[in-house]
């Protein structure tokens, strides 16, 4: 599938960002952990419901990535994370943004900075934004099997996996590169 570039982007070199959130909170995830044969290894659940949401968007092209941990998915947290990622793009580059079609990502209010263009996926097409699996890993691998005693403890295991995540930019290529979404001239 090839589409022209958006006004915006012409002349300019192009990186492909995808964004999505994530939700993380005292329900938390469980995940899998060795235990020896025929044993049944307990793991903590917690039936609280404070929370916390990570906007994160990652670049494979880059290896780098932009996030906020916000309390809430709204238009106002949407637009303060699109400011983020607006930080994160090459200077005198364009990002192409592609993203889900949640309300947020659509609001009239939302601001979208001049070197972002938005691009939504179609809809129940979770497979094809790779920001879904690095959710995956980061619960897999910093967030499962744990359980936080306040929302401040969400909010610094929401950093400390993201920052984790960023610091291994390899692993960031490995889990979001896809062949379709290269950009060619």
């Amino acid at each position: 599938m090839r589409t022209a570039l958006p006004e915006a982007a012409q002349g300019k070199p192009v990186e492909v960002w995808f964004q999505d959130e994530a939700r993380v909170g005292q329900q938390g995830t469980l995940a899998r952990l060795w235990a020896p044969k025929g044993s049944r290894p307990r793991a903590p659940k917690d039936c609280r419901y404070a929370w916390a949401c990570i906007f994160g968007a990652v670049c494979p092209a880059r290896a780098t990535g932009a996030a906020l941990v916000m309390p809430y998915a709204n238009t106002e947290a949407m637009s303060a994370h699109l400011a983020e990622i607006s930080r994160h793009v090459s200077p005198g580059a364009h990002a192409i943004l592609v993203l889900d079609g949640a309300g947020w990502h659509s609001s009239k209010d939302l601001v979208i900075p001049g070197n972002i263009t938005l691009m939504t996926l179609p809809p129940y097409s979770p497979e094809l934004n790779p920001v879904e699996n690095i959710w995956q890993f980061l619960r897999q691998n910093r967030l499962a099997n744990r359980v936080f005693e306040n929302n401040d403890a969400i909010v610094d295991a929401c950093c400390d996996a993201w920052n984790a995540l960023i610091a291994l930019p390899e692993q960031i290529v490995s889990i979001t590169t896809r062949d379709w979404a290269q950009v060619t001239a």
